[in-house]
């Protein structure tokens, strides 16, 4: 089990990456049905590409995508965080919050938890105005985390990463506020 976490919420940990995660984090990016929502699963390449990427956007931005685990277990179990998109549309560039965990860690609670987590950290440590999500049209599970956490459904979009995969390019974008978020959690 690992304690090196820069922040906890009951049941998670979460910490920047190392290329120990390897390993797991491509089995979980090659898994078809955690990729469902994206163009392909990922090769172990593309993977390390990610983590190397998620190190060096922490460096920049002082938070990315962060490697979550089980405490009690020390267990990897996926990706919930926050990270700057440049992507053109009429609500970046902006920080976003996303997850993707393995499938052994669905249905649990867990991305609710870390996302609701991560949003205190995003309105109360880095002090950022809103927060947005994107998914696409069909990714319901995602969607109803969104809703959870309490954000708002913002706009339908053609996501421009996606304009090559015409089956994901329609997408939702949700969004919270700092104030929208205080008043929700009675701050």
């Amino acid at each position: 089990m690992k304690n090196n976490y820069l922040f906890t919420s009951e049941r998670l940990g979460f910490r920047e990456w190392t290329l120990d995660d390897l390993d797991d984090f491509a089995a979980m990016n090659a898994d078809p049905e955690v990729m469902a929502h994206f163009p392909k699963p990922l090769t172990r390449e593309e993977s390390e590409e990610f983590i190397n990427r998620l190190q060096k956007h922490y460096k920049t931005y002082g938070h990315c995508y962060y490697a979550a685990e089980i405490k009690d277990t020390g267990e990897r179990i996926g990706f919930i965080g926050l990270a700057y998109q440049t992507f053109n549309s009429q609500f970046t560039p902006a920080t976003d919050i996303g997850w993707r965990l393995k499938r052994s860690a669905w249905g649990k609670g867990y991305a609710t938890e870390g996302a609701q987590r991560c949003l205190e950290l995003a309105f109360q440590d880095l002090h950022l105005k809103q927060i947005f999500a994107t998914c696409t049209i069909q990714n319901n599970r995602s969607e109803q985390v969104m809703k959870k956490i309490g954000m708002t459904r913002l706009a339908e979009f053609k996501h421009p990463k996606l304009a090559a995969y015409p089956e994901h390019e329609n997408c939702v974008c949700y969004r919270i506020t700092n104030s929208e978020w205080h008043l929700q959690n009675n701050f």
